[in-house]
């Protein structure tokens, strides 16, 4: 028996397969809250990593932003080599981890200041692979600010990381904003269509902006692709990818009540552009869509149960 995510140990994770871990996050019936986090800056806390935070807050999955697979980086964990940072994360937090991949296209059409990333950020068979085999349990194809992604970008590098490693890490498709796409902006971000190719091209969760975020954006539009989506037998996360998880408690609190209302699988609350979310609006989000009965559980649950 699968149990919800909600309800799993750090050991449970450990002995979860790809498909476990769709069942556990569906069975949770739209509670289960990922945290973005970006370890290349120094910590929040100087004592510890902005993973021990974000987890200590509530977060259920961690999504490491702005990460190199091929020069891994991550302040704030006690010293380990390379390869072993995000079994190390794993062993801080007993989260499960997900990681950030970028399919920059460079023919499309673009707005404002681009920004080039390394190599190993870019959304290509082998850093998913590497990301895989440093431990990842989940790979999300998006775009940061500026970087030229675009749904096609998408969609082209999920073909092909599907064919390598699509029964073996959950692969999440979609775009938080418009990534300094000219004509991917506003409602234009995610269409039906867009969400047709994605599953077809082997995803396993659609990435959607949620209501308030983007201009355009209403928990109404979102609710529609939400339930496109389930009838194509995929899960959803709604994202806060626009600064928002930083501003106030009530702001916070809005947007998880209507990407509840719309019907996601999953929530995610962005790193502010810095480091990682408020820590009391990666609580007051977990309170929102799940009381603090079960947020405080999660904050509380020893990682060695």
């Amino acid at each position: 028996m699968i149990k919800r995510l909600l309800d799993c140990n750090a050991s449970d994770f450990l002995k979860m397969k790809k498909s476990d871990i769709l069942e556990s996050i569906a069975a949770s019936e739209g509670r289960v809250l990922v945290s973005e986090i970006i370890g290349m800056y120094d910590p929040t806390l100087h004592s510890i990593s902005n993973a021990e935070l974000a987890a200590a807050f509530g977060a259920d999955i961690l999504l490491l932003n702005m990460f190199d697979v091929y020069e891994p980086i991550f302040y704030g964990i006690p010293y380990v080599e390379k390869q072993n940072i995000i079994k190390e994360i794993k062993n801080l937090t007993g989260r499960l981890i997900g990681v950030n991949l970028e399919p920059v296209d460079n023919q499309q059409a673009t707005i404002g200041e681009i920004t080039t990333i390394s190599k190993g950020r870019l959304a290509t068979i082998d850093t998913a692979m590497t990301a895989y085999e440093l431990g990842a349990d989940m790979i999300v194809l998006t775009g940061n600010p500026g970087t030229g992604v675009s749904n096609s970008g998408i969609i082209s590098s999920l073909k092909g990381i599907n064919a390598v490693l699509g029964d073996k890490i959950i692969l999440v498709a979609g775009k938080m904003h418009a990534s300094g796409s000219l004509k991917e902006a506003g409602e234009n971000i995610i269409t039906r269509e867009d969400i047709k190719e994605f599953v077809e091209a082997g995803a396993n969760i659609i990435l959607l902006p949620a209501p308030g975020t983007v201009p355009g954006i209403t928990m109404e539009y979102i609710k529609e692709l939400v339930t496109y989506a389930h009838v194509l037998g995929v899960l959803t996360l709604t994202a806060i990818g626009t600064s928002q998880e930083d501003a106030d408690s009530d702001t916070i609190k809005q947007i998880a009540i209507m990407c509840k209302m719309a019907g996601t699988d999953m929530h995610h609350i962005g790193d502010a552009g810095y480091k990682t979310a408020n820590p009391e609006n990666i609580m007051d989000y977990s309170i929102a869509i799940r009381g603090k009965r079960h947020t405080y559980i999660r904050m509380a649950r020893s990682i060695n149960r």
